[in-house]
Formats: structure tokens, sequence, C-alpha cells
């Protein structure tokens, strides 16, 4: 390892321990990092800072003020409401239900969409603490399920990926999307077995700062907020649609559809639904500073070439003489762990999935499972709060580092086991 590597991991890990103790105000850690990055010389200014120019970072501040702005309405008032009157009827029935409703939306809009999961978690972070099912028990499996598609349908990104892979390297391997598809579930089903598992140990505690909700309501009541004029609610709605429509055309128009849901707060301004001062309160949370924060740590790490040498490490590990279960498994966490740290999904896939072809080559079997598991383990990090989803659930579930582990740890290697297993059963070696 050279000692641009060193320092990079050792800053990382200084970041994610501070993160996790809570000793310093959450979202100053990754801030705090970039700084040491650029006094030790491993990234310029620039490069250390980068996240706040991120096309992601910008969407995701906006939709922050977004649903600032929709609890406002009177959406809010009947989504808690039936929420609520949901957690009143029964714990472990209704848990489910939101856990599955969460992860039917997912199958609309996609494994990791940032605009799904950013709207979900702000809705459920309003719900009042009832002892029946503290929302402590909902934001951390709901909140992972909204990259759990209950029905995964909508699985192109990741399937082109998978061919892009294997034609990088000379393969031209007819890859069935039906097959793909169910490995998919098969990860989304191990993300329930997790859930089903916990929840008997998942917290209690209340996770909003109103005194009623501190204090906790035993009884089903009506939640009520001061209203808005209608045309204000149809602004607000408006905005929001408009804000979505820009998201789901962000692959074809590219920074466009990013720059949509700017105007889409604007619109909101200009109606009188927030003061600029909400909308910057909202932009500027410390969700945003945390998420924009690690994009330059984590390409600090990428740039010094970590990836690559941590990948060949492990190929050379392999050797190739192993269990292809074992390999698919190995991969699969070296990828999930390296695309977490790294920040780069797609460009960590790329340098671990030919090592994982080369071994397949080497022992004479068909490496579609493994492309296919490897791609999809990109996407399934988030035992570390160093990515937008894991950093939300972690702020507005108000968890400790104990929590958050006991749940994020377990639903790791769970995943990653149902992933290996549905990948080699849905294309055998």
């Amino acid at each position: 390892m050279t000692t641009e590597m060193i320092i990079a991991l050792i800053i990382t890990i200084v970041m994610i321990v501070l993160i996790m103790i809570e000793k310093i105000p959450f979202g100053a850690a990754p801030l705090f990092a970039c700084l040491l990055l650029v006094i030790f010389g491993v990234s310029d200014i620039k490069g250390a800072f980068a996240g706040f120019s991120n096309s992601t970072i910008i969407m995701l501040a906006e939709f922050m003020a977004i649903i600032a702005a929709l609890q406002k309405t009177n959406f809010i008032t009947v989504f808690k409401n039936a929420m609520f009157s949901m957690a009143n009827k029964g714990g472990f029935r209704s848990y489910l239900i939101i856990i599955l409703i969460v992860m039917l939306g997912c199958s609309m809009f996609g494994t990791g969409s940032t605009a799904y999961y950013v709207l979900t978690i702000g809705l459920l972070s309003t719900l009042p603490y009832t002892k029946k099912l503290p929302p402590s028990k909902v934001i951390m499996t709901a909140g992972f399920a909204t990259n759990h598609p209950l029905i995964p349908f909508n699985t192109a990104l990741q399937y082109g990926i998978v061919i892009a892979v294997l034609n990088s390297v000379g393969q031209s391997l007819d890859v069935s999307v039906f097959k793909f598809a169910i490995v998919n579930l098969f990860l989304s089903a191990g993300f329930l077995v997790n859930c089903i598992i916990q929840y008997k140990f998942l917290p209690d505690h209340p996770i909003a700062d109103a005194e009623h909700e501190a204090k906790g309501i035993d009884k089903e009541e009506e939640i009520e907020h001061p209203k808005m004029p209608k045309w204000k609610e149809n602004v607000t709605y408006g905005a929001f649609i408009f804000a979505v429509i820009g998201m789901l055309l962000q692959s074809k128009i590219g920074d466009a559809g990013y720059a949509l849901a700017g105007i889409s707060v604007a619109v909101i301004l200009m109606a009188g639904v927030l003061t600029f001062k909400e909308i910057r309160d909202a932009i500027s949370s410390p969700i945003i500073l945390l998420s924009a924060g690690v994009i330059g740590v984590a390409d600090a790490l990428g740039s010094t070439g970590l990836t690559k040498l941590v990948g060949t490490s492990v190929a050379d590990l392999l050797g190739t003489n192993v269990n292809p279960f074992i390999m698919i498994f190995v991969f699969c966490i070296l990828t999930s762990l390296l695309a977490t740290l790294t920040g780069s999904t797609i460009g960590t896939v790329y340098i671990i999935a030919p090592l994982a072809i080369a071994i397949c080559s080497a022992l004479n079997i068909d490496p579609t499972a493994a492309v296919c598991a490897i791609v999809i383990s990109g996407w399934c990090g988030h035992f570390l709060p160093i990515d937008g989803l894991p950093a939300m659930i972690l702020g507005y579930g108000k968890y400790t580092a104990k929590e958050f582990w006991k749940f994020t740890i377990p639903q790791y290697f769970i995943r990653l086991l149902f992933l290996t297993a549905g990948s080699l059963l849905m294309f055998p070696v």
C-alpha cells in the first residue's frame, strides 16, 4: 500500500468512528475528514469538497425542502393518522404491512432511488410515538426497504451493467432478464427475513422532538396541523409531482432532471408555502452535510488505487481451486464494502467482476451467477452510515451505534447469503 492509501484509509476510519460515537455534531465529522485530506495532501480543496457540487447531493437537498413543504399539507396529516391507526391496531402485523408497502413502492421507483428514500424516510419521521409500534422500529426497517423491491421488474440499470461487464471481457452470454429479476427477489427475501427475525430486538424510543411525542401516546387521536389555503396545497403537490417527473427523466435529459427539482423549490418559495429561512434550514441540514462530505473522502479512497489493490489481493488469495458459493459470497462482500467506502458502485463493479470472471474461467464454470451477484451487491452496503440512505436512517431514527449495527450487520450478511444462493439457483455453474 502507498502512503496516500494508508492516510486516506486512516482518515476514513477516523470519520466513521466520529460519526458513530456522536461526540461531535452530526454532519461535522465528514467536513473534518475533508480538511484532513487537504492538510495531508491526499486531495486538493476542490476534490475534497466536490460533494457539495455533486448533482445527487443537490437533488437530495432540493427534496429535503420539498418534503418540508409536504409536511405542511393535509396529506401529511392523513398519512400520520393512517400510520398511527395502523400501529395501534397491532404490532407485528402493522410493522410487516408498512415494510411491504414501502417495498412495493420501491418496485416502481427502482433500487437505490434517492428521491424515493428521501421521501419515505421524511414522511415516516413524522410518525408520533406509540408503544404498540414505536417509530424507531419503523424508520430502520422501512428505510432500508426503499432499497428492496417487492416486485423487481425495474432492474434495467443493474441488468445493463451485467451485460456491459460480461462484454468488456469478451463474454457474450445470453442472460435472462426474468432470472435476473428473480435473483433480486432473493435479495429482497433475505431483507424480509432479517426484518422478521429482528422485530422484537429493534429499539423502542421516540424519534420526534415534539413534546407530546416524547411523552408517548397510548391511544389513537387525531394529529392536526395549521391548515394552508387549498391553492397552496395544490401548488405543493404540483411542485412535488414536477420534481419526481424530473427525477424519472434524469436518465434521458441529464442534469436538467435535477434542476427541475430546484425549480419546484423556487415555486414553493414564491407561493409562500415555505419562507426562505425554512428552505435554507432544509437544504443545509446535517444529513446534507454528512452526505456531501463523505463524497470527497470516498473519491480520495478510489483515486489512490485502493479498490484495485484489495480486489487483486483477494483474487490471488482465493486462487483457482475454490467452492463457487464461497467465491461469489466473498466477492459480494468485497464489492459492497469497497463500493460503500469509495462511493463508486459502478467503478468498483468494473474492477471486481473481471477478477471473479477470471477465477470462473480457471474453474471452467459459467461466470453469469458471479457477475449478477457482484453487480447487485454493489448496492448492498449500508452497514456504515457514510451513504445517503443509512445516514438518513441513523439521523432521523436517532439510533445509537449499537442499535444501528445490531440491525445492519446481520442484515448485511443475510442478504448477501440469499443473493449468492439465488444467483447460483438461477444461473447454475
